[in-house]
């Protein structure tokens, strides 16, 4: 009976013993990851106690090697967070402890930043100021690292709200340092801006140094105010007096910017400003705006007035203008008129005239350059108008085209040809080629070339050229017109007849006189040959 109990005794001990070795794998593997967990945390905290005591060169090292141990620390927890191997009670306290390290490495920071702004007020303050706005981006990623602990914390069903206060405190004070220093260095930047354009090419070599590090300056500052931003928003805080300055810096509203709510009380303080500025400076705007207007309308009235006195001086006058001339100086007293009145109307609102007429001094120059062929075609219209080689409704051939002038400008002249387009020449195409005013003088010779057989009369066929030139209405008497015999061709005898018409009868001439001569030929016997060979075959 002794031994049965024995027995039962050593096997039930032994099916506890085998049983309980699977479950011992289970707590070694966690408290493997927990270890590591547990010597990345002393091996950070080493390295923050290190940093106390370190100095120069190797307090960059420290500082570096802090941010990788942070990094690396919470992948770490991220992956257990997530993965969800290790219990809440082990893995929050490795949260807790993480936390605690980034809130021990903020407070070094504000300690560096004390530490250097304390050396300020010497020749070496653009640089320390650089070094803080560097430090505030370090500041604005710790800061993210908590509020990214806290979040893990909240999923382990942890309460952080006393934590989250704390931080939204932190970083609303140091989003508000920000917000001065974005809209410092935004100041600063315009001045020296200012400077160094005035200074053109005698600005120093320091003042574009100076440039370059204010500009980083700005580049920090407003990351690490979008930075700060971002992260009030998750924690609920009011962003958008931030948001707007951000927003005056970048000059577009990003990503982690955007929202509606912003987007609207953005434009809502825009719609207060205007109103309070409507309400303040009604009348005396409307007043500016009534007498700009007014300016406008008697500027207008008086160009008009110029454009006629001027147009009745220049078609009186005993220059002769040509019609090119009377229309440019015409449109030219308008536009000087309307010009003067724009200017003297803007002054009344308040615009500087000096930096505006300046500013157009500079533009003409940029302008200049950037359209040297348009500028060579405005000289081309100029000594086209001066020199005056022809005029409105002139038939001209030049650049290639034959047609009437309808409208020349400074750049181009407009030609309708004979057979009704409508051309768009260039001005330095018509006066860098030969200019043919076919309508310049009162009169035009038309030249004409008929042929008889050799066996025709000579004088029959004189007679019968003379008679149809002298009976058309349109050959004039003087200058006297011509029927000579010109020529004893190969199979034809060539009369030449030119008579002397109006140049716009040109062409009705010559193909009346054409069309009379063949008629008249046939009436009187009188062949036109054609040329014609006679082949003659010999037999031998």
């Amino acid at each position: 009976m002794y031994k049965s109990l024995l027995l039962a005794f050593a096997l039930s001990f032994t099916g506890t013993l085998f049983a309980a070795e699977p479950t011992a794998a289970e707590p070694t593997a966690t408290n493997q990851t927990s270890a590591e967990l547990a010597q990345l945390q002393r091996a950070m905290m080493q390295s923050i106690a290190q940093i106390q005591i370190s100095k120069g060169e190797l307090k960059a090292v420290t500082e570096y090697r802090i941010k990788a141990q942070a990094q690396a620390l919470r992948n770490k927890l991220k992956e257990q967070v997530d993965a969800n191997t290790l219990p809440a009670e082990q893995l929050l306290p490795l949260i807790k402890q993480q936390h605690l390290r980034l809130q021990e490495f903020v407070h070094y920071l504000d300690k560096e930043v004390a530490h250097t702004a304390g050396q300020l007020g010497g020749d070496n303050d653009p640089a320390l100021m650089l070094q803080l706005s560097r430090r505030s981006v370090e500041k604005a990623e710790f800061f993210r690292g908590q509020l990214e602990l806290l979040n893990w914390e909240d999923k382990l069903n942890a309460n952080t709200e006393t934590q989250r206060k704390t931080l939204q405190q932190q970083i609303q004070q140091q989003a508000s340092e920000l917000q001065s220093l974005v809209a410092y260095n935004q100041q600063q930047i315009a001045e020296l801006v200012d400077n160094i354009n005035g200074a053109g090419k005698d600005a120093s070599s320091e003042q574009r140094a100076q440039l370059a590090v204010l500009k980083e300056r700005l580049s920090n500052n407003s990351n690490a105010l979008g930075t700060d931003i971002t992260m009030l928003d998750a924690l609920g805080g009011d962003t958008i007096a931030l948001k707007q300055s951000l927003f005056s810096v970048s000059g577009d509203i990003t990503q982690d910017v955007f929202n509606v709510s912003f987007v609207s009380q953005l434009l809502q303080n825009w719609l207060n400003i205007a109103e309070s500025g409507v309400i303040d400076n009604g009348p005396s705007i409307a007043f500016k705006l009534f007498i700009f207007m007014l300016i406008l309308f008697c500027a207008h009235l008086l160009s008009k007035l110029a454009e006629r006195l001027v147009r009745k001086a220049v078609s009186n006058s005993k220059l002769n203008f040509s019609m090119l001339l009377q229309d440019f100086f015409t449109g030219l007293s308008g536009k000087v008129v309307m010009t003067i009145g724009l200017l003297i109307a803007l002054s009344q609102l308040g615009f500087e005239l000096g930096p505006l007429l300046a500013g157009f001094g500079i533009a003409g120059v940029i302008i200049g350059f950037a359209l040297q062929d348009t500028l060579s075609n405005f000289a081309s219209g100029m000594m086209i108008l001066i020199y005056r080689p022809y005029d409105v409704g002139d038939l001209i051939n030049a650049a290639g085209v034959t047609g009437r002038v309808s409208h020349m400008s400074l750049v181009s002249t407009t030609i309708k040809t004979l057979d009704n387009q409508r051309l768009i020449v260039p001005n330095n195409k018509i006066w860098g080629d030969t200019i043919n005013n076919i309508t310049a003088e009162q009169h035009r010779r038309v030249d004409m070339t008929f042929g008889i057989g050799y066996s025709d009369d000579i004088e029959k066929a004189e007679r019968v050229l003379q008679e149809i030139v002298s009976n058309h209405p349109k050959v004039l008497d003087e200058p006297e017109p011509r029927v000579k015999l010109h020529l004893l061709n190969e199979s034809s005898v060539d009369f030449v007849v030119r008579p002397w018409v109006q140049p716009d009868d040109y062409w009705d001439v010559y193909w009346d006189i054409t069309r009379a001569v063949k008629m008249r030929f046939d009436e009187e016997n009188i062949t036109i040959p054609f040329p014609q060979r006679d082949v003659h075959f010999y037999r031998e």
